[in-house]
């Protein structure tokens, strides 16, 4: 007997510590988030960029680690969803408010506001359409790629350095742009049910390859630009999506309508 208590409770610490690992990942991506806003605060742009590009990592991390561990749970989403609105909604909107909006007054923390409200809605409305939709497209621009844009347009900037143009009308269209991705239909391809590697192995391997090359060239640069092209990608996943949809069979439209049907209409 005492044997077996044992036994059930070191199989009950070593659940809790299952468990626990995920959610202190998605604390550290929290705490990334806050530090972003600190940074901007005291006018460290750069800084703050780069912890929101941390918080993204250690974001993707937890998801990963709790469908690995088996440990996923509705606490766990919803303390996903909070740390995310904090992160990718709440820091990128300070921080690219003080680093470029601000000479707009109301109309720069106006657009900031915008960005985290849709953020907000984004989140909301994937956890209500969890399992209803396809999981190989996103529907709408997934708020971590928003905020990834903003930081490595950021970290962009102070790249080129005194090559930079002027950044104000450039960065109050862009947050204009990303509130609405957010919250529109586009869809985005959402790389988790891809069958590449399956299909073509070699040629995938050979691609992810030369992609880490080319972005460990000039991780800045290739940052801005390969974000740049995700956020362009939406159309051209919207117009792909929609055309692999099943049309309806014509037999079906054709066919008359039944009796029951004809009864309940009188």
């Amino acid at each position: 007997m005492s044997f077996r208590r044992r036994r059930k409770k070191k199989d009950r610490r070593r659940f809790r510590g299952v468990f626990l690992l995920p959610n202190l990942i998605t604390t550290a991506s929290l705490f990334a988030g806050f530090y972003a806003i600190i940074a901007a605060i005291d006018g460290r742009f750069h800084s703050a960029a780069i912890a929101i590009l941390v918080s993204l990592v250690l974001d993707g991390l937890d998801g990963r680690i709790a469908r690995m561990t088996k440990s996923t749970s509705d606490f766990g989403v919803q303390y996903d969803s909070l740390a995310d609105l904090v992160a990718f909604g709440v820091a990128p909107g300070i921080l690219v408010y003080l680093w470029a909006l601000k000479p707009y007054h109301q109309f720069g923390w106006v657009a900031a506001f915008l960005f985290v409200v849709c953020g907000a809605l984004r989140l909301a409305r994937f956890n209500v359409q969890q399992g209803s939709f396809d999981p190989r497209y996103f529907n709408g621009l997934p708020i971590p790629a928003a905020a990834t844009m903003i930081a490595t347009s950021i970290i962009f900037y102070y790249e080129i350095g005194e090559w930079a143009p002027e950044r104000h009308v450039f960065i109050l269209g862009m947050i204009y742009l990303l509130s609405f991705l957010m919250v529109s239909n586009v869809k985005y391809v959402s790389f988790k049910k891809m069958d590449l590697f399956r299909q073509h192995p070699f040629h995938s391997l050979v691609a992810v390859v030369l992609i880490f090359v080319v972005v460990a060239t000039a991780p800045t640069i290739m940052g801005f630009l390969l974000m740049a092209i995700y956020v362009a990608s939406g159309p051209v996943s919207t117009f792909m999506y929609y055309r692999r949809l099943p049309l309806p069979d014509k037999g079906e439209n054709e066919a008359p309508p039944s009796k029951l049907t004809d009864s309940q209409g009188l």
